[in-house]
């Protein structure tokens, strides 16, 4: 099996709560008092537009929850939106320490839209982790779109069997692992850890 030089990370469901997925827009929508299959019909339309950075969050939220007047302010909403993304310790504490390594590339592949991705990044420390940010909001596709796994490896130059892409979902592994890079799909930080040692990723020499 060729050395692996590269680690492609998920965000969302791996190192960080989801930002803005299924369980938190729910959670949400019952804190605020919201009709979820009126707000679903909304979000449905533009999540693409939200997710791939053509719409910022102020317009999102003018479009599914403020086209009417609320209790609530846009301001509120958001801030609400913001508190529930959570670190996944143990996960974060493992890239953290692989990245201080220096013997792996570290960079992210995931699905966000731009005020989330941003705020997440700060929050979390993950530039003091990762070198490069394959973000949907930021180059335009979306996992599990081949053009987004294809535009990482063109971006760092390793070869697919290089790389091993790490998400929680496996939709999202399918068209990575067919490119030729190697595929993890996380459960929890255990499994993880033995999953990458299979391969060879250690943090010691």
């Amino acid at each position: 099996m060729p050395k692996i030089t590269s680690l492609f990370w998920d965000v969302g469901g791996v190192l960080l709560s989801n930002a803005w997925d299924r369980a938190q827009r729910k959670q949400a929508l019952d804190h605020f008092g919201l009709d979820e299959a009126e707000f679903d019909d909304r979000h449905n339309m533009v999540v693409s537009s939200f997710e791939r950075g053509k719409i910022g969050l102020q317009e999102y939220l003018e479009r599914t929850i403020f086209y009417r007047s609320r209790s609530f302010t846009l301001e509120d909403f958001k801030n609400y939106m913001l508190t529930l993304s959570q670190p996944n310790p143990p996960v974060l504490d493992f890239a953290r320490a692989l990245a201080g390594s220096r013997k792996y590339l570290m960079s992210t592949i995931n699905n966000e839209s731009t005020e989330l991705n941003l705020y997440r990044i700060q929050t979390f420390g993950l530039r003091d982790i990762f070198g490069l940010f394959v973000s949907s909001c930021f180059v335009g596709f979306r996992k599990p779109e081949k053009p987004i796994y294809r535009l990482a490896l063109e971006i760092t130059q390793r070869p697919p069997e290089e790389c091993c892409f790490i998400d929680d979902r496996a939709l999202n592994l399918e068209c990575a692992a067919k490119l030729g890079m190697h595929v993890i799909q996380m459960k929890d930080a255990d499994q993880l850890r033995g999953d990458l040692q299979a391969m060879g990723v250690t943090l010691t020499s």
